[in-house]
């Protein structure tokens, strides 16, 4: 099966993630036949906009992209694969393209969008949600950090929304993805068939408008966000919910007492450095930061091989972080993990603008 289906009509160039069965999680072959298709199209003068959506289940749409397709990256590791490697390298060059486009870029955002599927609809120039969008960047489920250029994509969030959502990994609806700046518009998905096909029928004006726009979504709990997502370290964060004494409150420092202590304190000084980055910068940092997920320390005794051995491979949600207490990471565990394995001239993103 053709796990990418990639149509011109009427000059746009029409894409589908068409893995359904694996809720079109990205493989690295999805990944360079993406990236080669958008490089061709960028060239072509008769390609005048991209728009891009997944497969679901029981026909287009319902589903757009869960992620990374991480059980791969969990026996790459166990193997030593050099494949992890080309991964990321080659994720991150796409999401920095479709980030710096020349055309119009549409994604269609319908069901669920996770990881890696932020990565490769976060650039788009028009980001369309509807009331099935299930979004999240939730890696530190798993032992790792919001990469794809979460950093920078959650950094920009109002308020501390983006360290909210990094942290926690709290999943939202369309209608909060809007009020967050990670969607533009919200549209019903019934009409996405017919918006879709209105892209490339001649005359058809407002085929690129939705059908219906509606207001943005309230964030529960914003104030309260703001304000204890605003403090200086993940220690404290946690320590005032746990004070506050109410059920959001609560719930939420259970949540974070369940991640991984060391990749919270990575994941809140990344999302606050990216706040004064470009994004090939960060996508730099990002790229570190992933070498030494795999890498610090080696093999079965990494956080991210043993959080995604937990959650996928076992399936025994138990998994066994070191250090195991949010109070016990110190910035002499998580600070090496900001130092670049490589140097400006020979980091495999050098080449991004």
């Amino acid at each position: 099966m053709t796990e990418i289906v990639a149509q011109v009509r009427s000059g746009w160039g029409l894409l589908t993630l068409n893995r359904p069965k694996a809720l079109n999680a990205l493989s690295l072959s999805m990944i360079r036949e993406l990236r080669a298709t958008l490089e061709a199209w960028h060239g072509d003068p008769a390609i005048a906009a991209v728009a891009i959506r997944g497969q679901g289940r029981e026909g287009p749409f319902g589903a757009f992209s869960a992620g990374g397709d991480i059980r791969f990256f969990h026996e790459a590791a166990l193997a030593s694969d050099s494949r992890l490697d080309d991964f990321f390298d080659e994720e991150y060059a796409l999401d920095h393209l479709i980030h710096r486009y020349g055309k119009p870029f549409h994604a269609f955002m319908d069901g669920i969008v996770m990881g890696g599927g932020m990565g490769i609809s976060q650039g788009a120039s028009r980001r369309v949600v509807t009331e099935r969008t299930r979004m999240a960047m939730p890696e530190t489920n798993i032992g790792l950090f919001p990469d794809v250029g979460g950093g920078w994509f959650l950094g920009r969030c109002p308020g501390r929304i983006g360290e909210y959502l990094a942290l926690t990994g709290r999943m939202i609806g369309g209608a909060e993805a809007v009020t967050c700046g990670l969607a533009d518009v919200l549209v019903d998905s019934a009409s996405l068939p017919s918006l879709w096909e209105g892209l490339t029928t001649p005359g058809a004006e407002a085929a690129d408008r939705p059908a219906e726009r509606r207001g943005e979504g309230d964030i529960p709990h914003r104030e309260a966000i703001d304000r204890y997502f605003s403090l200086p370290v993940v220690t404290e964060i946690v320590t005032e919910l746990e004070r506050d004494g109410s059920d959001w409150a609560r719930i939420c420092a259970a949540d974070l007492r369940k991640r991984s202590p060391l990749m919270l304190h990575v994941t809140l000084e990344l999302v606050r450095r990216a706040r004064h980055l470009t994004l090939a910068e960060e996508l730099r940092i990002e790229r570190g930061l992933m070498h030494h997920c795999f890498h610090r320390p080696p093999g079965t005794a990494s956080e991210t091989v043993e959080g995604i051995r937990a959650a996928v491979v076992d399936k025994d949600q138990a998994p066994r972080w070191q250090p195991s207490r949010i109070e016990d990471v110190t910035p002499d565990l998580w600070m090496p993990f900001f130092e670049s394995p490589w140097s400006a001239d020979t980091h495999p993103l050098r080449g991004l603008a």
